[in-house]
């Protein structure tokens, strides 16, 4: 999630345990402490474009690292703020360890991937209940705990906390209700499906993006799930096959090991781009979602050096067109 929802849910259940007392110090720790696994994105190298794809979300955002991750917190931000104001550094810990805690989970109810049980295990944890930016979502916990600190009612955090857990549950619902549609597409089509997921498109829980893959192809749609369910029919891509696709790539040459990597990130979504060969793309995000345009890819080259990287590209077609289809399909107009 973007940065200002992990704070303010971090602040909101370290206010949640707080008294009116300690509710902006506890906020303020919250906070703090619920955007710092994010500090992971300062792991680039300029040689290797895809080393942050390996570790943002990982050890940071491990369910086991939360006692050292929040022990970070406490030791930088207890002489800062609370030492000042009286608190024990336990106190400050506490504070530092809520916030902190909040941060994975949220991030697992998206659709990016997130290593939870990290160095246990690599698998990469998405429930795509909810998009990395919904103000329907934001907008009330920010409301709420505004409030919660200028009145100094932590039961509004409390209320602030309880809207966290209720929508990514609604999101749930919406995300299985879009996945009953793909399956009823799929078997329209004569598919059987190897696997389906729907994913939400940006910032709403409404409109759903459906990726299916059968043995040689990969199918998206859209599916819009209100009172009633719409879908509307997308495209198709052949999966990546790299002996048929690239077969002057050599298997031990980085640019290889490098699609290697994108294939663990994009958990094996990955196709050729239909307007360019040598681009590599992540079938599962697009802007309008019965599209197949990608939101990023890697780009490799037959003149590469054997030890040199791909190239890693985002991809952002805010045309207004573009805007308007996605209106269009998330407004039912």
């Amino acid at each position: 999630m973007d940065p200002l929802t992990q704070g303010v849910l971090g602040a909101s259940l370290s206010q949640s345990v707080s008294n009116k007392n300690h509710l902006l110090v506890a906020g303020a720790l919250g906070m703090l402490s619920g955007m710092a696994p994010d500090l992971d994105v300062l792991i680039q190298s300029s040689n290797d474009p895809l080393l942050f794809l390996e570790y943002h979300r990982q050890f940071t955002h491990s369910l086991l690292f939360i006692p050292f991750g929040s022990l970070l917190c406490g030791l930088v931000l207890h002489p800062l703020i609370t030492k000042r104001q009286g608190f024990s550094f336990k106190q400050s810990w506490l504070y530092c360890a809520l916030g902190y805690s909040t941060h994975a989970l949220l991030d697992a109810c998206t659709t990016y991937g997130t290593q939870l049980l990290w160095p246990l295990s690599t698998e990469r944890f998405a429930w795509n209940t909810i998009s990395v930016i919904d103000p329907l979502f934001t907008l009330p916990l920010l409301i709420l705990l505004f409030f919660a600190t200028l009145k100094r009612a932590p039961w509004l955090a409390r209320i602030a906390f309880a809207w966290a857990l209720l929508y990514p549950s609604l999101g749930m619902i919406q995300r299985d209700r879009a996945e009953t549609a793909g399956w009823h597409l799929a078997q329209q089509r004569q598919h059987t499906p190897t696997r389906l997921e729907a994913k939400p498109s940006f910032g709403n829980i409404l409109l759903w993006k459906v990726v299916y893959e059968t043995e040689h192809r990969y199918f998206v749609d859209a599916v819009r799930v209100g009172t009633s369910v719409k879908t509307y029919p997308g495209e198709s891509i052949t999966k990546l096959k790299i002996s048929r696709d690239l077969p002057w790539l050599t298997p031990d040459s980085q640019q290889a090991k490098d699609i290697e990597r994108f294939r663990r990130f994009s958990d094996d979504y990955l196709a050729q781009d239909p307007n360019d060969a040598m681009r590599i793309i992540d079938v599962r995000y697009s802007m309008i979602p019965n599209q197949i345009n990608a939101l990023w890819s890697i780009e490799i080259s037959p003149s590469a050096h054997a030890d040199e990287h791909a190239e890693y590209m985002t991809h952002r077609d805010n045309s207004a067109s573009n805007r308007q289809i996605f209106y269009e399909m998330l407004f039912d107009f």
